[in-house]
């Protein structure tokens, strides 16, 4: 297994004084890796990296471990029964916790327009452990009855809630450090850290599958994998205690704070940036679904199909390994070639191989389905940067926090996290996984429809003002920094 290459430390950020304006073609500031702002009191570009991608990984964790868990979890948490009847109960534990985004990150979206990126995401991160870990230490449906579906119910929303802003507001605050013209790679690896979470999530679990009793694994063993979570939001806690916001951002706060009329950045995004709220869903409508099926359902399916846990485990593991390194490849390419072209070509070809993809899953063949699972992975990931920098930078840094919650949560929400409930019940009535398969089909093409005549201008934005000055940066290879020949 091949770990991620660290980030490499990126080039001079060739902006003007304020650090905002566009490529000058000169820059004697040093690079981020070293000092991220001129006046030296902004966290180190690394620091701030980790701090995102971290985040990112306890919240993944904890969907990859639900999603993982699925049937073990319906038959622990539900009255015995019908197993579909349970499976689906589970998974409207998942839908609950995204049913609280939209309001929950509308409300700390809010926060960080008014109060600052580092106190909304020491919020998040305290309360995705709490619901994480509490589900580890609850009793099971035969001990406290329907007490036990009611409290997942309750660390679902908990979790939910921490959730609903770390993100946007984490990606947020990672562009606001690095380099403008690197946007999309920066996207990249924060897209690539969602994959980190599900990847210690399935190791673990497989490891203890292997090595457990299976009814040790059912009685106790799947509830070390929720309390690992702990550990590992700690560290994040502590890098994040010590960062500190970007200058610019710093600055609008304070004018903001001390400016006369009141803030209210949700009515402003609402009224004045809808459209671009919609643009950014519809385009990120296909790899959600996307997302959603590799970490959360293609585990079941497999299962389902008669591959065995431990199996359908090693698959999900290997796509976790390739989906961070094309997310980081799809952001390189974004910047130097475009993100309309990426997202046009890589909507396309998702398009054609979504159906063929459950066909594999029922194939009967391990390899075939094995292979097929991977391919979508890397198709889902290497678009997904250039739909985090729209999510996040299609709107004014004041009110960029409650839009960029809003929209990301919503389409995440509607499409991502309804769709393992909507492909367990799609099986049941059809009998077979491929009518899912033709529903994201149809999805995807809807998102390349927005990426060719649509697409959010935040996603080229930085490289068209490149090329319009003549910027030696424009030549540069978008992950090294070195001129290209």
């Amino acid at each position: 297994m091949t770990d991620t290459p660290a980030p490499p430390a990126p080039p001079p950020a060739h902006r003007d004084a304020a650090g905002t304006g566009p490529a000058t073609g000169t820059d004697t500031r040093k690079p981020p890796h070293e000092d991220a702002h001129s006046d030296g009191t902004a966290p180190p570009w690394r620091r701030v990296l980790w701090a995102a991608m971290l985040g990112n990984a306890v919240e993944w964790y904890d969907n990859a471990l639900y999603g993982i868990l699925a049937v073990v979890m319906s038959r622990t948490f539900f009255p015995e029964g019908d197993a579909t009847v349970a499976l689906i109960s589970t998974y409207l534990g998942l839908i609950l916790s995204y049913a609280i985004r939209p309001i929950g990150g509308t409300l700390m979206g809010r926060v960080a327009d008014l109060k600052g990126h580092k106190f909304v995401l020491t919020v998040t991160i305290s309360l995705m452990s709490v619901g994480t870990v509490a589900i580890g230490l609850l009793p099971a449906y035969s001990a406290i009855g329907i007490a036990a579906p009611l409290l997942l119910a309750l660390c679902r929303l908990v979790q939910g809630l921490g959730a609903s802003a770390e993100y946007t507001v984490a990606t947020n605050f990672l562009l606001e450090h690095g380099p403008r013209h690197r946007r999309n790679y920066l996207s990249g690896w924060s897209v690539g850290s969602t994959s980190l979470g599900p990847l210690i999530a399935s190791v673990l679990a497989y490891l203890l599958i292997v090595t457990l009793p299976g009814e040790s694994f059912d009685a106790w063993g799947w509830r070390l994998l929720f309390l690992l979570a702990a550990p590992l939001s700690l560290v994040t806690l502590y890098i994040r205690r010590h960062t500190t916001e970007a200058p610019e951002y710093r600055k609008a706060l304070e004018e903001a704070r001390a400016g006369a009329t009141e803030q209210a950045p949700f009515t402003e995004a609402v009224r004045g940036h809808w459209r671009d709220m919609l643009r950014a869903i519809g385009l990120g409508a296909g790899q959600r679904v996307g997302s959603f099926m590799i970490q959360s359902y293609f585990v079941t399916a497999l299962v389902r199909s008669g591959f065995g846990e431990d199996r359908a485990l090693l698959a999900a593991i290997l796509t976790y390994v390739v989906g961070a390194p094309a997310a980081v490849w799809g952001g390189r390419c974004a910047d130097r070639y475009g993100g309309r072209r990426l997202l046009v070509w890589g909507y396309g070809v998702f398009v054609l191989f979504t159906v063929p993809t459950f066909f594999a899953i029922e194939s009967g063949s391990f390899a075939l389905a094995f292979v097929a699972v991977v391919v979508f992975t890397v198709l889902n990931n290497i678009v997904g940067a250039p739909l985090t920098t729209a999510y996040v930078m299609s709107f004014p840094p004041h009110v960029r926090g409650t839009a960029a919650a809003l929209n990301y949560n919503l389409g995440t929400t509607l499409l991502g996290g309804t769709a393992p409930l909507l492909a367990t019940w799609l099986v049941d009535i059809t009998g077979t996984e491929v009518s899912f398969g033709w529903y994201m089909a149809v999805v995807c093409l809807v998102s390349a429809l927005v990426a060719a005549f649509a697409l959010p201008k935040s996603i080229d934005e930085a490289r068209e003002v490149r090329e319009a000055a003549g910027s030696p940066a424009a030549s540069r290879h978008p992950s090294t920094g070195t001129e290209e020949k």
